[in-house]
């Protein structure tokens, strides 16, 4: 072959070289994880039910808190933390939830407790009160609240954020009464929004067609969640008698389906028993592909249920590529071999690089009730999940104090924090753990 013909075919080479995609392979070197202990219990309830958002306009800022009132601030990207404590006139009981707008304000949901007499004052859990940081975490307003109601009692909201228009999400439990047994008594779900970051709020709109007991079980409807769709819709989740429901506005809020969508069953219904734990559930969590990546717009819902056995808890998601019309049957995310228990997840779509993160307890290592915290994370939008182990020492669950009802995760370009409850001799505290994915 001659020189010429050499030269060319190199050239070739290197041109299709070039053009070629490349598959871009993302890592997390489990070697580098890093378990950050945030608080411990001295004495009192919690810390428990942690909650945790990295800020859109600076990734070194973090914000958390946990049951009944703490907050926490992080300036390093979690390696360090300060700790405080919410107050409001309208009374600080747990249930926390913390989000960020992409100005930088702070958002804290909680229960509300204005007589300060927990479970004997008719005000207890009379609204869902939003305190609002605008200093990132250093100070917080007295709270504002939705209209409505405050005869009823007002429980399991969640927050979400709209990214177009930074309006602020919340979805909830209207109960006729908590914890009645009486059958005239019943719980719905509840929807409004803010559109002045958290000064007022929309008077509440009732969502769910079906009402429920007030038991707190599973003929209650309970767990919603809301999410934010790339066009502005608007998409909530929530279960209820051995089903999963999805709703959806497309116009802001003012209009919803006529009839919810069944997107899924959940065998056993949305409570379950975990040995060790006072109690458990599998409540939804609902998050939407921000990305320009190729899975924009996709629609997750994160649950757990035990389809596969009492002795076999385990984690699902589902997607839509419609808006919600179709869901893909349910893809089991923990991937250990045999029975053994996950519970407890959240998720996080990171709206930068579009990758899909849950967080939940595990307990494949062993035969008792000694559990791990495991991280699963995808990058082919949901087809499929990498599982690894982040917490630092194994814990045994005990239901001599209350474990809570959820954790929580943020990601956001790369940085993803967790955050969970762990029980060390009877002691909650809280942690995170300090994870980026980068490619390789």
């Amino acid at each position: 072959m001659t020189f010429l013909k050499h030269l060319i075919l190199l050239l070739i080479v290197l041109f299709l070289t070039q053009c070629t995609p490349k598959t871009a392979i993302w890592l997390i070197d489990n070697n580098e994880i890093i378990d950050i202990r945030i608080h411990a219990a001295g004495s009192g309830t919690g810390p428990c039910e942690p909650t945790i958002c990295i800020s859109p306009k600076d990734q070194n800022v973090i914000v958390a808190g946990s049951v009944l009132n703490n907050v926490y601030v992080s300036k390093d990207g979690g390696a360090t933390w300060s700790k405080d404590k919410l107050k409001s006139s309208f009374g600080v009981f747990g249930d926390p939830v913390i989000r960020f707008d992409n100005l930088g304000n702070a958002y804290y949901a909680h229960l509300s407790n204005p007589d300060g007499r927990a479970y004997s004052s008719p005000s207890f859990l009379d609204r869902i009160v939003v305190q609002k940081s605008s200093d990132n975490g250093k100070t917080w307003t007295d709270g504002s609240f939705p209209p409505g109601d405050t005869l009823t009692d007002h429980d399991k909201h969640w927050l979400a954020v709209d990214p177009i228009d930074n309006s602020i999400l919340m979805s909830w439990t209207e109960f006729d009464a908590y914890g009645s047994k009486e059958p005239n008594d019943k719980s719905r779900i509840l929807f409004s929004k803010s559109i002045d970051s958290g000064i007022t709020w929309t008077p509440p709109t009732v969502i769910s067609q079906e009402e429920g007991d007030c038991i707190d079980d599973d003929d209650t409807t309970e767990g919603c969640t809301p999410a934010v769709g790339v066009n502005g819709e608007y998409y909530l989740t929530w279960s209820y008698n051995d089903r999963i429901f999805f709703d959806r506005s497309l116009d802001k809020g003012k209009t919803w389906l006529e009839n919810d969508i069944v997107v899924t069953s959940q065998p056993g219904g949305w409570t379950y028993d975990i040995p060790g734990m006072g109690r458990c559930n599998g409540m939804p969590i609902i998050d939407v592909d921000h990305s320009n990546g190729p899975h924009r717009g996709n629609i997750y819902i994160n649950w757990s249920d035990q389809k596969n056995g009492e002795d076999d808890t385990d984690i699902w998601i589902i997607c839509s590529k419609d808006g919600g019309d179709s869901w893909s049957e349910p893809l089991k995310v923990n991937n250990d071999i045999g029975k053994s228990h996950q519970f407890l997840t959240w998720m996080d779509v990171d709206p930068i690089t579009g990758h899909i993160y849950t967080v939940f307890y595990d307990r494949r290592n062993f035969n008792d009730n000694r559990t791990d915290v495991y991280l699963a994370y995808s990058t082919d939008g949901g087809l499929s999940f990498t599982n690894i182990k982040i917490n630092k020492k194994s814990f045994e669950n005990k239901d001599i104090v209350f474990f809570g009802d959820y954790n929580d995760i943020s990601a956001y370009n790369g940085s993803i924090r967790p955050i969970w409850t762990q029980q060390d001799n009877n002691i909650l505290s809280v942690h995170t753990a300090l994870i980026d994915f980068r490619k390789k």
